[in-house]
């Protein structure tokens, strides 16, 4: 029978050397959910360490990503590409044991967290996409979908909102396969956290439409698993367990103070440590039969061996089913994806609407949701503005029991409500992500990016495929004043490394905006949209959209045969000023390029000879877009007609001329530019 205590107590040594090593680190946290651990790999986690990557696995989410070295022990103890060379370099430069768990970095690792609360959000997502698969693609006799989703999380993430964004709505959607472990153990960086968190966490949970389980005894790995069990009988509601524990589990000096949390415990006492817990081995040394408890290789063998088995099965009976779960969860795109995006572009540049584009984007997304059953829309709370939905998404519902509700096709919803939870949105579209079967978009005032940022960030960093639909963006929302208003945020996301932004000026680029996000295989992707009407703007090609600027009118589509003297660079709802611009300035026999650039991020990424053909050497660069100007500098502009300002509360067209977004002021600008250029 395995020595439960000693396996915990490897994860308690390897925590300390670790961190003890590195200099840097927390040892509390792992020492305290050490038998927590015990309970969930040792007892109940479905995995296989020499295939992290198996569909039918469960997820595991280290929410608390500061006890990093509590996943780095198990990983490695349980059997993962993970030697103990990389604990040894724990926190150093070029190692797969980063300060926290970085998802792609280190095999078995599902998620990055740290940012306190985004993962048991993310935990949200994946259990979400879990159900919804299940509810998809699992027929009576063959279920290749069910797995559990499991969370350790502490009072930090709980202390941060977004955790309640995520829990009220796991609790709505009745997600019954998520458990979350709650390292209950009153101590946070600033010491005892009663003065500042006094929440009835438990009571909290049970408001939001979860089981709770405890509290218990988070040092009692049998009594962790017995409470995993009943969890697992749930069939409408997501379980929390409380599990009471110590920081620093073992330490006489430390335990239960915050000391134990963020610093490491110095030499002398670890020593009084190994002594406490009975442990004589040298730092990172293992015993061959605690590595024999741990070692999760056969049964993870077994495990997907089994699910193989049963997919073989299902792949028999259902050869179509099984070959779009296979596509789906490989996060390939069906094979008519170019086919649809290539009408979907042509289709908008024949009809030439002249619509919003946030509009435009649920022009696009009809054709796109209907090929691709893998979108999962959704809004936060704002879907008649945004216009995330289309005919072929309709909104996400459960039952009483917890089921997804379907239609008379079988066909289960796609649009999700997520209430006034912009933050709690964006995470669980990185959870779902994650997991894999679903590309999510989801929809908020460009304004409100602000409440979502970190979690898109996190997109990025993760490089996860994920769509932020962001409408209302500039001042031409007008009578909501500057609250609502964005002057700032086009820029504020542009400069998140790893983030693919457009702001699209007709239908055309709208769709070809659309076609890229979804081909960013690793790459999120910000569409910012208006409220306000836009005209199409005639083009001659359609095949350099897609490289984030294009030529869109030369001097000789507006009657003047000569070269171009300056190039007008504008974005979105701006680029018809450019063009109104242009021929004002042909009147005055002064010839200007006018470059519609919808996505600054896509350029940038073009080679120099595409840039230079685009943008010449020698011409003055007037940029032209209802933001911040700094940005705009970087393209060497002689000039930015901009609003380093907030707006006003009126309606957009007084607001455009109050704020010089006429035609007249480009052009008087563009004519400074050249004066100046001369003298």
């Amino acid at each position: 029978m395995a020595n439960t205590q000693q396996m915990a107590n490897a994860i308690r040594a390897l925590a300390m050397d670790a961190v003890q090593q590195a200099n840097s680190g927390h040892p509390g946290a792992p020492m305290g959910m050490a038998d927590m651990a015990v309970g969930l790999w040792a007892r109940h986690l479905k995995h296989n360490p020499a295939n992290p990557q198996w569909f039918d696995r469960d997820r595991f989410v280290l929410s608390n990503g500061h006890a990093s070295m509590l996943i780095y022990a198990l990983l490695h103890l349980t059997g993962y590409d993970l030697p103990m060379q990389e604990l040894q370099n724990f926190r150093q430069m070029g190692s797969r044991t980063a300060g926290h768990p970085e998802v792609g970095h280190t095999p078995g690792v599902e998620t990055t967290t740290g940012p306190l609360g985004q993962g048991i959000t993310n935990a949200v997502g994946m259990a979400l996409a879990e159900k919804l698969l299940a509810a998809e693609f699992n027929r009576e006799g063959h279920t290749v979908v069910d797995h559990h989703t499991y969370a350790f999380l502490g009072d930090g993430c709980l202390m941060e909102g977004i955790s309640q964004e995520a829990i009220s709505l796991a609790g709505a959607w009745k997600l019954n396969k998520l458990v979350a472990l709650y390292d209950d153990n009153g101590i946070s960086i600033d010491g005892s956290v009663q003065p500042w968190f006094i929440d009835n966490t438990a009571l909290r949970f049970v408001a939001s439409g979860w089981n709770v389980i405890g509290p218990i005894d988070g040092h009692d790995a049998d009594k962790v698993a017995a409470a995993i069990a009943e969890a697992h009988k749930q069939t409408e509601r997501p379980s929390l367990v409380i599990c009471k524990t110590h920081i620093g589990k073992g330490s006489p000096n430390r335990a239960n103070t915050a000391k134990a949390h963020g610093e490491p415990l110095g030499a002398e006492e670890i020593a009084l440590s190994r002594e406490s817990l009975g442990w004589s081995h040298a730092p990172f040394v293992i015993p061959d039969e605690v590595y024999a408890d741990w070692n999760a290789r056969a049964t993870g063998h077994a495990a997907e061996q089994a699910w193989n088995d049963r997919f073989a099965g299902y792949q028999a009976a259902y050869p179509e089913l099984a070959a779009e779960f296979t596509r789906r969860m490989n996060g390939d795109l069906p094979a008519h994806f170019a086919q649809t995006a290539v009408d979907t572009v042509v289709g908008a540049h024949t009809k030439a609407e002249m619509v919003a584009s946030r509009k435009a984007s649920q022009l696009s997304l009809e054709a796109f949701t209907a090929a691709l059953p893998e979108l999962l829309g959704g809004s936060a709370d704002l879907t008649g503005s945004n216009l995330t939905n289309t005919k072929s998404t309709p909104n996400l519902r459960f039952d009483m029991q917890g089921n997804v509700v379907k239609n008379e096709a079988g066909v289960g919803g796609r649009h999700i409500n997520y209430g006034v939870r912009e933050f709690g949105m964006a995470a669980i579209m990185n959870g779902v992500a994650l997991h894999g079967g679903f590309i999510p978009y989801g929809g908020t005032f460009l304004t409100f990016s602000d409440y979502s940022r970190n979690a898109i960030r996190m997109a990025a960093l993760m490089k996860q495929r994920v769509i932020h639909v962001f409408t209302h963006d500039s001042i031409g929302l007008g009578e909501d004043g500057p609250t609502h208003q964005s002057v700032e945020h086009a820029a504020a996301l542009r400069i998140i490394p790893g983030l693919d932004v457009w702001r699209p000026a007709d239908t055309a680029e709208t769709a070809v905006a659309w076609s890229v996000a979804l081909s960013n295989h690793e790459q999120p992707t910000a569409l910012l949209l208006s409220r306000q009407n836009l005209p199409y703007l005639s083009k001659r090609d359609l095949g350099d959209i897609s490289r984030g600027a294009y030529v869109l009118s030369e001097p000789k589509d507006v009657g003047l045969k000569k070269k171009a003297q300056a190039v007008i660079i504008a974005t979105g709802s701006e680029v018809q000023l450019a063009l109104a611009a242009q021929k004002q300035l042909a009147e005055k026999k002064i010839a200007v390029r006018v470059v519609s650039m919808p996505s600054t991020t896509s350029f940038d990424r073009e080679d120099v000879k595409y840039k230079k053909s685009v943008l010449p050497a020698g011409l003055p660069r007037i940029a032209v877009e209802m933001g911040v100007t700094d940005f705009w500098w970087k393209y060497g502009c002689a000039a930015v007609v901009g609003i380093d300002r907030y707006g006003e509360s009126a309606p957009a067209g007084v607001l455009f001329k109050h704020f010089g977004f006429t035609a007249e002021n480009v052009a008087a600008t563009v004519q400074a530019a050249l004066k100046r250029q001369k003298a």
